[in-house]
């Protein structure tokens, strides 16, 4: 199937209007099939590749004569030593140009030459979302905070009811006579009393003196802020229909046995896998070399058709990936991209077009045109919603809080120390001892230090003997 190229006003923008329109040279351009780079429509070509081609043929000033592929390959090295696909028709002179998305390779650069790349992609994972549905954990209502941040709370409910603990005994205002009086927030009440905020119950003992209250607000307030986000995220994570994905990288790829898995019939992806040293790539390679006859794919478009209606994952470049996803909503990619590589045109070596089509692409990515055509061709609904993915709240997120609450009690625990060193004061005044002696003692009875005590009256006692 051969179109001739209808590029007569783009051309007319990059001719002289003071001489006489020159001859222009026309190139045979081969191409593949592939939405959204070459589509048919209405007996016409368009997609991305098409507006590529235009807006080059405008700057470089050449007419062009388009031909899909007849094998329909990208091109790779048959039994018989000879290239096929795309990469075969331009070394046989078939094609001056491949214009397609044609991954820049090493054994296909040796044959070859290639422009810059104008689309830079990788290796990913397509999947179906309703395989990898999984039932819900037991501990499912821990989802919406990470370890780290579960940890946090954690560290931070026990140092809270310790410091209320502690501030209850030191001020004078809550336990105004240790060795009359009974402490109300001992530690078990003070857990209690914690565990109470974190309920949104009120529970008692009531607090009475300045510094155990800023400790009791402090905590009332990082409590109501933590169940505010637990809550916001909790929804979240109902609202988005399931937890994260079972499949994050290659390796959970390999390590599990719903789903077949396989790419484009001597593609690129294929030959990466087979010439890389790292097991798991090593490992996905021979799977599917040992079940090549079902588990490669002739065309892009029969992958897809795969995913949608089997357990099957397709490994292949992650920029087309991504616009199955965003016109297929029940599709999604794996987080993990490999191997980052590019599309380049494909010349034949030696050709005096290589350059030029090269500094025209520079140019192109410098004015933001690629960036214009990347967004005309990918644009979807899906693609926005597939960016808002859930994941568990961080200790970064609720940083702020926790420095807040470590404000508050560092506030009630000098508030403590400060009523306790004010009624020292005064006992000394009245008792005309050292404010220190009194201070000391004061700390020693409500903290239950007996030792020093015990020591001095021992002292005391054999004196008088």
């Amino acid at each position: 199937m051969n179109w001739t190229s209808r590029n007569d006003d783009a051309l007319s923008q990059g001719i002289d209007s003071r001489g006489p329109e020159e001859a222009l040279p026309t190139l045979t351009v081969t191409t593949i099939l592939e939405d959204p780079y070459v589509m048919v429509r209405s007996a016409e070509l368009e997609g991305y590749c098409i507006d590529l081609l235009k807006a080059l043929a405008a700057m470089l000033r050449f007419r062009y004569r388009v031909k899909v592929v007849g094998d329909g390959q990208y091109g790779a090295v048959a039994p018989s030593g000879n290239w096929t696909g795309m990469i075969g028709e331009v070394l046989r002179r078939e094609a001056d140009i491949a214009v397609a998305p044609l991954t820049v390779t090493s054994a296909r650069e040796e044959v070859v030459s290639f422009t810059t790349p104008f689309l830079q992609t990788g290796i990913g994972i397509l999947l179906r979302k309703e395989t990898l549905s999984q039932e819900m954990s037991f501990f499912h209502f821990l989802a919406p905070f990470s370890k780290e941040t579960w940890t946090g709370l954690l560290f931070a409910y026990v140092l809270t009811c310790f410091c209320l603990f502690l501030v209850a005994r030191l001020s004078p205002c809550e336990w105004n006579e240790p060795k009359n009086e009974e402490n109300h927030f001992t530690f078990l009440n003070s857990l209690w009393f914690g565990a109470g905020a974190l309920a949104l119950q009120g529970v008692t003992p009531r607090p009475k003196a300045l510094s155990v209250r800023v400790v009791a607000a402090v905590w009332w307030l990082f409590t109501i802020a933590l169940l505010a986000a637990y809550i916001a995220n909790f929804t979240a994570l109902l609202s988005s229909g399931s937890e994260q994905l079972p499949i994050q990288t290659f390796e959970d790829l390999v390590k599990q046995r719903k789903l077949e898995f396989g790419t484009l019939e001597g593609s690129s992806t294929f030959y990466f896998f087979k010439n890389s040293k790292n097991p798991i790539h090593q490992m996905i390679y021979e799977y599917m070399d040992k079940r090549r006859d079902h588990v490669f794919v002739k065309t892009y478009q029969e992958a897809v058709q795969r995913v949608m209606e089997s357990n099957y994952a397709f490994i292949g470049e992650s920029i087309s990936q991504d616009l199955a996803a965003a016109r297929h909503c029940n599709l999604i990619r794996a987080p993990e991209v490999i191997g980052a590589r590019g599309f380049g045109i494909a010349t034949t070596q030696a050709s005096p077009w290589t350059k030029q089509l090269s500094v025209a692409v520079l140019k192109l990515r410098e004015s933001g045109d690629l960036d214009y055509l990347r967004n005309k061709w990918w644009e979807s609904s899906c693609l926005h919603r597939s960016r808002e993915r859930w994941s568990p709240l961080q200790p970064q997120a609720l940083g702020g809080l926790f420095l807040t609450l470590a404000i508050g009690l560092a506030l009630g625990v000098i508030a403590a120390v400060a009523e306790l060193s004010n009624k020292s004061r005064r006992a000394a005044g009245h008792a005309k001892k050292s404010c220190c002696a009194v201070f000391t003692e004061e700390i020693c009875t409500r903290l239950h230090i007996k030792k020093n005590t015990r020591q001095s009256q021992e002292t005391s006692g054999r004196a008088n003997d």
